[in-house]
């Protein structure tokens, strides 16, 4: 009964994702088809997690695009919806020859160095998508004989808020936001990125307090914090 308890709870706090994009992974499931066979509360609470979150960065890519239309061109003349249902739904592994096929922390560095001439939009949304997954065992899909560790998955979430303090406070040599996210002014504000990359450190956190819980092993919380901003191990 407490773990569907949480599994309810947990839902309440997952996001909707934009309808002008292709839902590949739905967060819908039946438990007597075959693939609910071998899963425990958890299992189906860790797919819940990772996919709504994945329903978060496609939101955000577009959005990203959409306020950084120049990052798109260095990729495709299509519009953003087309080029985010692309980088989730073809098959090409998370390797893209325009960001040096870097992934996790490696992509999100270069989001913020001066020297890449890339497309930084598809540079973040790869970061955050490859390192997110590495963490929860480099799966999106999970069952009983699955192994997740509570400490790595925690720090992602850290990781992510790295990233939006990066966005906001890192500036080039001209001294521009590598990329335009919020806009705060006097008239008018827009906390849209803010809230929605909220929803995804919310969404992991919970996670990894839960999985901690069940597994009665302890997060040990990072002592380097967002001022040092460096990213931890995952």
């Amino acid at each position: 009964m407490f773990r569907i308890l949480i599994i309810l709870i947990f839902l309440l706090l997952t996001g909707c994702a934009n309808n002008t994009l292709k839902n590949k992974d739905t967060t819908q499931y039946d438990r007597s088809s075959i693939s609910q066979f071998g899963k425990t509360d958890f299992d189906r609470m860790a797919d819940y997690e990772i996919r709504e979150n994945i329903e978060s960065l496609k939101i955000l890519m577009v959005k990203f695009y959409k306020k950084n239309p120049k990052e798109l061109r260095k990729t495709s003349s299509d519009n953003a919806e087309i080029v985010t249902n692309w980088v989730f739904n073809a098959k090409h592994d998370w390797k893209f020859k325009s960001i040096n096929f870097a992934q996790g922390t490696d992509a999100l560095n270069q989001v913020f160095d001066e020297s890449f001439e890339g497309d930084r939009v598809l540079s973040l949304i790869t970061g955050l998508y490859t390192m997110i997954k590495k963490a929860h065992g480099d799966k999106i899909e999970f069952f009983i004989f699955d192994s997740l560790n509570a400490q790595l998955i925690y720090n992602s979430a850290r990781n992510v808020e790295i990233v939006l303090w990066k966005l906001s406070t890192k500036r080039n040599i001209t001294g521009k936001l590598f990329l335009v996210s919020n806009r705060m002014g006097k008239n008018k504000e827009n906390l849209s990125f803010e809230r929605e990359f909220g929803k995804i450190i919310g969404r992991i956190d919970y996670f990894a307090y839960a999985l901690s819980e069940k597994s009665e092993r302890g997060i040990t919380r990072a002592l380097q914090g967002i001022a040092t901003g460096i990213f931890l191990p995952f």
